[in-house]
Formats: structure tokens, sequence, C-alpha cells
């Protein structure tokens, strides 16, 4: 059974065919109206000040949800586009893999991830990241952001 979780709002789901109703449209959210849920392998229970950013395979940024601003500083328009490690300056890793890039050549989640990022005004921040590698035909990578 295909999980799926909101970006936007964090609210999960389970839909058994990935479209929504009758239609071939793809689920989007019931409950914020967000255009796309996120589909995962397992459930995931998000904290309550997790915020989520979607990229694409590239780790380009495709959409930031709630709690991004509060803990980053930037707002959406400002991430689209823009690889995710580098807009948010993520590092901590040491000398180990980019816990991003194997989510997404292996397809496996990268959970508990204790990491830092650049907030908009230049400060490091510690964070826990935890990585998504999307299992659709797009393909993708959803970056849940957590402060530590």
């Amino acid at each position: 059974m295909p999980y799926f979780i909101c970006p936007n709002c964090r609210r999960r789901a389970i839909d058994d065919d990935r479209r929504d109703g009758l239609t071939h449209q793809a689920v989007g959210c019931a409950n914020c109206g967000f255009g796309f849920l996120f589909e995962l392998m397992d459930d995931y229970y998000p904290g309550p000040t997790t915020a989520f950013v979607v990229c694409d395979r590239t780790r380009r940024v495709l959409a930031s949800g709630r709690g991004v601003f509060e803990l980053t500083g930037f707002k959406e328009a400002e991430l689209l586009g823009h690889d995710v490690i580098d807009v948010f300056g993520i590092s901590g890793n040491g000398d180990g893999p980019n816990p991003a890039e194997v989510a997404l050549e292996w397809g496996v989640r990268q959970l508990g991830q204790v990491l830092a990022l650049r907030t908009r005004s230049g400060l490091r921040k510690n964070v826990k990241v935890d990585f998504f590698p999307a299992y659709d035909e797009d393909g993708g990578l959803l970056v849940a952001l957590s402060p530590r």
C-alpha cells in the first residue's frame, strides 16, 4: 500500500492507485489543497516543527512547505530552482557520502542525519535531516528538516 505525505501541511495519507478519484490526476492534499502528495515506501511521522522541501532528481527545489521560512528564513520563491544542498549550505557529514546523493542514487531513505544549514541571515543552525527518494516515474527527493 503506497503511503503519501503532503509537503505543505505534513498530513499523511494512503492511496492504492496513486490517482485522485476516478481521474488520471496525481493525488493532491485533501486537507490543505496542495497540488501533490509525496509517495513514501514506509509511513513517516514528522515532528510538529519539521519542514519539507521537495526536489527533482537533480536536487533542485520544486516546492517548500510550512515551516521552511520559520526554520531557515528563506521564502519559497528564493529557493525554487536552486540545489537544496547549496542554497541551505548543508554540511556536517564529514568525510562520509552526501546523504542526498545516497538517497537519490540508491533509492534508500537516509534518516536522522545530524547536519548544519545556513539560514538566510548567514547563521549556522544544527538540524536533523531525513532524505526520502521519490518512488514515482519522475524521481526526486523529499528533504525533511527538523530543528535540534
